[in-house]
C-alpha cells in the first residue's frame, strides 16, 4: 500500500528537502506541496492525502488552524506536525486539535520515513521525552478536571493499567514487555480504550489521562518506579 503525503511548509527549500527524502521510499507518494495552511486545506480536499506533513508556523493560516479545519472534513487525513523547537508553544494545542504527532524539522531522514509509516498504520507518534514534557507543562497550568469522564468507569482494571502506561509515553511493544503480554494483545486493549472513551487516537488518551489526574505531572507509571 502506497501512502500519499501532502507537504505544507512556507519555506520552499524545506518542502523540497522533505520531498526528496520521502521520494526515496517507494511506499510513499508526495501528491502536493503548499506554502500555507489555507492552501493545505484546499489542496487536501482535492488530492485526498493519507497524511499531511504540516508546519506549525505559516502565513495566511497557521498549521494549527489548518489542522482543525482538515479534521472537521468528512474524510480527514492524519496530520503530522513539524516544529523547529521541541517546546514550541503551539505543539500541545496542535495535539489537542487532532494532530497524530509531531517531529522536529531536523529529524533524521530514516526517522521521518518511519514516522510517516507509523502514522499511516493508524498509530500516533509520541516522542516520549518531548511530548510528555509538553503535556506536563500544560497540565501544571491547567489543574486536572474534577468532573466525570464519560466511559472512564467502563475501563477494566487491565485497560486502566494500560492507559497509565500509554500516558507514560510507552509504545505498544514496551507495554507488552512490561505486562508480559503480546504486542497484538496490547494493541487490542488500546483500541478498546479509545472506543470506550470515544477518543480518536492514543495522543488524545495521553491528554485525557493528564487532564483527569489519572497520571500526575512528574510521576512515573507504577511498573517503571
Amino acid at each position: 500500500m502506497t501512502v500519499s503525503v501532502l507537504i505544507a511548509d512556507d519555506q520552499s527549500l524545506v518542502r523540497a528537502g522533505f520531498r526528496m527524502i520521502l521520494e526515496t521510499d517507494p511506499g510513499i507518494r508526495v501528491v502536493a506541496e503548499v506554502g500555507d495552511g489555507s492552501q493545505a486545506v484546499d489542496s487536501a480536499k482535492r488530492t485526498r492525502p493519507d497524511i499531511v506533513l504540516m508546519d506549525i508556523r505559516m502565513p495566511v493560516m497557521d498549521g494549527l488552524e489548518a489542522t482543525r479545519r482538515l479534521l472537521a472534513t468528512s474524510r480527514p487525513p492524519r496530520v503530522l506536525m513539524l516544529t523547529t523547537f521541541d517546546l514550541d508553544e503551539y505543539v500541545f494545542d496542535a495535539l489537542v486539535a487532532g494532530a497524530s504527532g509531531f517531529l522536529l524539522k531536523d529529524v533524521a531522514p530514516e526517522h521521518l520515513l518511519a514516522a510517516i509509516h507509523t502514522i499511516a498504520d493508524g498509530e500516533s507518534l509520541l516522542a516520549p521525552s518531548i511530548t510528555r514534557r509538553l503535556i506536563e507543562a500544560y497540565v501544571l497550568d491547567h489543574p486536572p478536571s474534577v468532573g466525570p469522564v464519560l466511559g472512564l468507569e467502563q475501563l477494566t482494571r487491565r485497560e486502566h493499567e494500560i492507559l497509565v502506561l500509554v500516558a507514560g509515553g510507552l509504545s505498544n511493544a514496551e507495554i507488552a514487555d512490561q505486562l508480559v503480554l503480546s504486542p497484538l494483545t496490547i494493541k487490542t486493549h488500546v483500541a478498546r480504550i479509545l472506543d470506550k472513551l470515544n477518543l480518536r487516537d492514543r495522543i488524545q488518551a495521553v491528554v485525557l489521562a493528564y487532564e483527569t489526574g489519572i497520571v500526575r505531572p512528574g510521576s512515573k507509571p507504577a511498573h517503571l518506579q
